[in-house]
C-alpha cells in the first residue's frame, strides 16, 4: 500500500494558491470548446451495480464488494497508478472498529490547475425515517449511489476525452453512519480526508459535492452553505442549467443549509466547496427531503435517468467549456 501511495502522489502535481488566485479560479466564461456527451444509461448502470451489492454499510459484505468494484472501475478509467484508497478506522456504536476507505482517483494528473469532485459511497445503517424495519440497513440508491454513479460516468468520459484541467474524484466513506443528534459520527470520511490530507498543500480551484442527485422528482435549489462558500461557482452552475432548459430542476432560489461533506471540507480546508443536493426549503425555513429519504423506499424505483442526464450535462459543460 505504501508503494502504491508513493506512485500515486509522484504522478500528480499539486499547488498552493493565494487568495487572489483562488478568486480568479472562480471566474468563468464560455471557451467555445467541444463538450463530450453524458450517458445517463451508463450512470444508471453504475448505480444499479452498487445497489446489487446490497447496503454499503462499513464492515458488511456490500461495503467490501462495492469498494472492490469502484476501485476496479477507477483503475480502468484513470489507470492503475492513479487510484488510491485512503484507509482509516473509527469506533462503531457496537464497540467494533469500522473499517473504511475514501476512494480517490486522479485524471490529467500532471496538470497543476485542478478541481475536485466529491460524493459519498456508504449507505445508512438504519431506516430511521421509515415506519417498518427501522433498524435495518437501506439500499441507498439515491442517498449515496446516485452521486457515485454520476462520478463514475464522468470518470469514463475523462478517460476517453481528457479534461482541460486536472480533475480529482474523492468518494467519501462513513458519511451517513451517525444517529440523529450525534453529529460527530456523520461525515467520517470527509473529516478524515480533511484532517489527514494525502497530499500536503493540495489546493484545487474548487470542489463540488453530489448528494442525492438521481431521484426522478429531484429539485436542486441553491444550498445555503454553498452560496456562502463559492457564490460565483453556484451562479455559474445554475446559469448553465438555465441555458440548457433545466431551470425547473435547478431552481434559482435559496434553499436550506444542509450539513453534509461539503460543510466539513469548507470548515477544515481552504477549498471552496459547494453541494448539489435534492431538497426543498419548508415554509418554516427547515430542510425538506424526499419522502424516500432514510427509508427502504430509497431503491432503484426512484432513480430517474432524466435527472442524471441533466446533472451530468451541467457538470460537463462547466468542466470542459467554462473553466
Amino acid at each position: 500500500m505504501k508503494h502504491r501511495l508513493i506512485v500515486f502522489l509522484a504522478g500528480m502535481i499539486f499547488f498552493s494558491c493565494s487568495n487572489e488566485e483562488a478568486q480568479t479560479g472562480l471566474q468563468f466564461s464560455d471557451r467555445g470548446r467541444e463538450v463530450p456527451a453524458f450517458n445517463s444509461d451508463s450512470a444508471y448502470s453504475y448505480i444499479e451495480a452498487q445497489v446489487n451489492f446490497g447496503p454499503r454499510v462499513p464492515n458488511t459484505y456490500g461495503h467490501v464488494e462495492t469498494r472492490k468494484y469502484l476501485e476496479a472501475k477507477f483503475r480502468e478509467f484513470a489507470g492503475p497508478r492513479m487510484v488510491f484508497a485512503q484507509e482509516f478506522t473509527s469506533p462503531g456504536y457496537s464497540g467494533d472498529d469500522l473499517r473504511m476507505a475514501n476512494i480517490i482517483a486522479a485524471f490529467n494528473p500532471t496538470a497543476a490547475d485542478r478541481i475536485v469532485l466529491f460524493a459519498h459511497w456508504d449507505t445508512r445503517p438504519r431506516a430511521d425515517m421509515d415506519t417498518v424495519r427501522t433498524a435495518d440497513y437501506i439500499l441507498g440508491a439515491d442517498d449515496g449511489g446516485s452521486g457515485v454513479g454520476v462520478l463514475v460516468e464522468l470518470a469514463r468520459i475523462f478517460s476517453e476525452n481528457p479534461p482541460p484541467i486536472g480533475v480529482d474524484i474523492v468518494l467519501f466513506d462513513g458519511e451517513d453512519y451517525g444517529v440523529q443528534g450525534d453529529l460527530a459520527n456523520y461525515f467520517l470520511g470527509s473529516r478524515y480526508w480533511t484532517q489527514n490530507p494525502p497530499v500536503e498543500g493540495y489546493a484545487p480551484r474548487f470542489g463540488i459535492l453530489l448528494d442525492m442527485v438521481g431521484a426522478s422528482d429531484a429539485l436542486f435549489p441553491k444550498e445555503e452553505y454553498s452560496i456562502n462558500a463559492a457564490p460565483n461557482l453556484m451562479d455559474e452552475i445554475w446559469s448553465i442549467a438555465g441555458e440548457k432548459g433545466f431551470g425547473d430542476r435547478f431552481l434559482n432560489e435559496v434553499g436550506s443549509g444542509v450539513l453534509d461533506d461539503h460543510y466539513i471540507v469548507n470548515q477544515y480546508t481552504e477549498i471552496p466547496t459547494i453541494n448539489i443536493i435534492n431538497h426543498t426549503r419548508g415554509e418554516d425555513g427547515n430542510i425538506v427531503f424526499g419522502e424516500y429519504w432514510h427509508t427502504h423506499r430509497d431503491n432503484m424505483s426512484i432513480i430517474g435517468k432524466e435527472t442524471l442526464q441533466q446533472v451530468g450535462e451541467v457538470l460537463l459543460e462547466l468542466i470542459y467549456n467554462r473553466i
